[in-house]
């Protein structure tokens, strides 16, 4: 049996990953209290809340209140976005920032979240298989577009990281 999602699912889905990625940074931003590192995972947090309302307003944009987005084939299930986010980039379990440990450093963790965003783009690529026609395809294109900018700067945050570093073991 095939499955087809239709966008309205996919931007269910979106919003869920982007959801799992800011209970990650939240809970990574706890384990660095009151230092500069926890408030680079708040604004992480911050910029994955952000992405979630701009996948909500796309969502909002594409489907009035009067539009029903197309549906699942006879004898299909849908599947479950919660589930399916979680599969997808912040692991499997329920609460993807369980596997945050407390050990890591801060470069450890914005190496995670890079892979994460990557699996993220990976996924929604994947997805692409699902859509039924070229222009839902389109609309799944724009939220890799913002994934790809939240690598850039999740990058620029970890090279700045490892310039400070350089400079102080030139110091020294």
């Amino acid at each position: 049996m095939t499955v087809t999602l239709n966008p309205l699912e996919i931007f269910e889905i979106a919003e869920q990953i982007e959801r799992n990625g800011a209970t990650f940074y939240r809970r990574a931003a706890a384990l660095y209290e009151h230092s500069d590192v926890s408030h680079l995972f708040l604004r992480l947090a911050d910029w994955e809340s952000e992405h979630e309302k701009i996948f909500a307003h796309m969502k909002q944009t594409m489907f009035s209140a009067d539009t029903a987005p197309t549906s699942f084939r006879p004898g299909e299930t849908p599947p479950d976005p919660k589930m399916m986010a979680g599969l997808a980039v912040f692991g499997v379990r329920p609460d993807p920032s369980e596997e945050l440990n407390g050990r890591e450093t801060q470069d450890d963790i914005l190496r995670k979240a890079v892979e994460k965003e990557k699996d993220s783009i990976v996924f929604y690529n994947g997805l692409k298989f699902f859509l039924s026609n070229a222009a839902d395809q389109d609309i799944l294109n724009r939220i890799i577009t913002e994934e790809m900018r939240h690598i850039r700067i999740l990058h620029e945050s970890l090279n700045k990281n490892n310039t400070i570093r350089s400079e102080r073991n030139e110091k020294v």
